[in-house]
């Protein structure tokens, strides 16, 4: 598959670079972003970790914001950050321009419905096409993290919780614990999936969380959350992941974090910390 690079910047003894390819899963043009740590050359290929960005946000958000290039580079990890969701001409958007609903806000599902199961396929995309893409064409070898924010955590934490034999670990920041009981959980499930609600739990993390700790597919998890987040109460519902892995035995970790709110001041104040935590379930670190 033609890969377009987009930009080029050495950063922190590495290479961040932006790319443009034709997406067979989403049927559009797609772009992501890359950061390479300077191990990684044709004699020896890194692990990598996935990030899923948040509602509103495209690739470029982590990769600028999150101050993550120094310890990766350290560590030896690439860094891979997709867009939110399929973007171009014809493809569905939310007809009153809603943020999340759309354009920028595809949750990492495969879309049933009309007129959003042409482009959206995002979980697809996440779990199989992107890196495929990324293991054919740059030096990185197949130990896989996966992390995210908001609607990214929520994705990270589906995908992972679904693909336990794909990833070594996973993290997530302010994620949409419980996207079947809060507001921007029902409005994108409603749209892309249906109102046949036993087709939500496959991507409902405190859901899932249950399945996964009774068949013991469990991978280690952390997830820091702002007592200062505006959306904590409405819309991300930890303490519903918290339960599930309580109930069942999961390996959770839940650390609320006093004061931050959902900001990227909140994701570069502990994206160290989750790097860590993946450096220690990597066996090629």
């Amino acid at each position: 598959m033609e890969l377009e690079n987009l930009a080029s910047n050495k950063v922190a003894g590495g290479w961040h670079k932006q790319y443009s390819h034709q997406s067979n899963t989403v049927n559009c043009s797609m772009r992501f972003a890359i950061f390479l740590p300077p191990q990684a050359n044709d004699n020896y290929r890194v692990p990598v970790m996935y990030w899923l960005s948040g509602l509103t946000c495209t690739d470029e958000n982590f990769m600028q914001k999150a101050g993550a290039f120094k310890l990766a580079a350290e560590l030896g990890i690439a860094i891979v950050a997709p867009d939110t969701s399929p973007r171009g001409d014809g493809v569905a958007d939310d007809e009153n321009g809603a943020y999340d609903l759309g354009l920028g806000a595809g949750f990492y599902v495969n879309a049933t419905q009309a007129p959003w199961q042409q482009h959206y396929q995002m979980y697809d995309y996440i779990v199989h096409e992107l890196p495929e893409l990324i293991e054919a064409n740059f030096p990185v070898n197949q130990q896989r993290v996966i992390s995210g924010h908001s609607m990214g955590g929520h994705g990270a934490l589906t995908i992972a919780l679904r693909n336990p034999q794909r990833y070594q670990s996973v993290t997530a920041f302010a994620p949409i614990s419980n996207p079947m009981n809060c507001p921007w959980g029902q409005k994108a499930f409603s749209a892309y999936l249906g109102d046949d609600q036993t087709s939500w739990q496959q991507y409902d993390a405190s859901v899932l969380m249950a399945k996964a700790a009774a068949e013991s597919q469990q991978l280690p998890t952390l997830v820091s959350q702002g007592d200062g987040d505006s959306f904590l109460v409405e819309q991300l519902k930890p303490e519903s992941l918290v339960a599930a892995a309580e109930q069942h035995g999961y390996p959770l970790t839940v650390e609320m974090c006093e004061g931050y709110d959902h900001s990227y001041y909140f994701i570069s104040s502990f994206i160290e910390q989750h790097l860590r935590f993946h450096a220690e379930h990597l066996t090629e670190v």
